[in-house]
């Protein structure tokens, strides 16, 4: 197939990349490297089936004729993490919704085949039903959660009114290598492991009993392509490990000192997925259980060794405005 991955430089869009010239398909990647890093994608150069083009998604114009012979698309770009989200709004929406709306409407005019869109499990809020289904109460918190989730509303009208065969999933908590190095909330791992690399205190907010739902990345990748792979449309699914892991667990798995934050408002306890749908629809299911991931980062851990070494102070003045905004 002839697939474009935008996105194809960040953390999750590199495994698809991968997967994907490892299933023998042609990739045309979109990244404008605002978070993506070309180093994700080095050890795929060589192959001749992928091209990468910097551009904004968001320029509909530069990017139309792109999709042109496109047979699968995968709109994984976007901004993530909180606090920013809260800071600089301008730029979520201009990369989360228009973003969106110009990878959708570029993959209408060009009759591809299949759109799969990289959601957010964000958009439950903090969840009354734990695992929580597709059918939960959709309540964001943050403007984050908010551009995702209407980016999942122009997916979906795009489905409904152009027939344009869409597959919305909902990621949970994903981990895994080349995992985002920067931000004070979300990338808990690389957060942890940039401290390790410095023998500093591993930061645990709150008592660090809050579970999430930890989903391997590679895991992630192969449900997006059994998605595209699929005859399902119009169906927002969950994509998450089917079980849940406390934040002490994985500092235990880490290993070195620990130092605790205070809790942060609106954050939720749990996160779990039910993923009964996914698993029935497109019959995924997650393979890399938590102990496991853990030791294959470990094993990577390199790739961290320039990330920012977060502190207590660093992370207190980082998250300022979410307790400012949120609380």
């Amino acid at each position: 197939m002839k697939t474009i991955v935008t996105g194809g430089a960040g953390f999750i869009g590199s495994h698809v990349v991968e997967r994907l010239l490892g299933d023998g398909h042609r990739v045309l990647v979109l990244d404008n490297f605002s978070t993506g890093r070309p180093q994700n994608l080095a050890h795929l150069k060589v192959n001749k089936a992928l091209r990468v083009k910097r551009v904004d998604v968001a320029d509909f114009q530069n990017i139309k004729d792109d999709f042109n012979g496109i047979d699968w698309v995968f709109h994984i770009a976007g901004l993530a993490d909180i606090v920013p989200s809260i800071q600089n709004p301008v730029n979520y929406f201009h990369s989360n919704v228009s973003g969106t709306f110009s990878v959708v409407e570029s993959s209408r005019l060009a009759n591809v085949k299949r759109l799969v869109y990289a959601a957010s499990a964000s958009c439950y809020g903090i969840p009354d039903v734990y695992p929580t289904p597709e059918t939960a109460e959709i309540k964001p918190q943050y403007p984050y959660a908010l551009t995702k989730n209407i980016g999942e509303e122009i997916v979906m009208h795009w489905g409904l009114v152009y027939k344009l065969p869409v597959v919305p999933l909902r990621f949970f908590n994903v981990y895994g290598p080349r995992s985002r190095t920067s931000g004070a909330y979300g990338a808990v791992f690389g957060v942890f492991l940039a401290q390790k690399l410095a023998e500093k205190p591993l930061t645990i907010v709150g008592d660090g009993n809050q579970t999430r739902d930890f989903t391997f990345v590679t895991d992630v990748a192969d449900a997006v392509v059994r998605a595209a792979e699929s005859q399902v449309s119009l169906e927002p699914m969950n994509v998450g490990s089917g079980s849940s892991a406390s934040v002490n667990r994985i500092a235990e798995l880490i290993g070195g000192e620990k130092t605790y934050l205070p809790k942060r408002p609106g954050e939720p306890d749990r996160s779990f997925a039910d993923i009964t749908k996914i698993k029935k629809l497109l019959g995924w299911s997650p393979k890399t259980g938590i102990d496991e991931g853990v030791a294959i980062m470990l094993q990577t851990i390199d790739y961290w060794r320039e990330a920012p070494v977060w502190t207590p102070d660093s992370i207190k003045e980082a998250t300022k405005d979410w307790f400012k905004y949120l609380s």
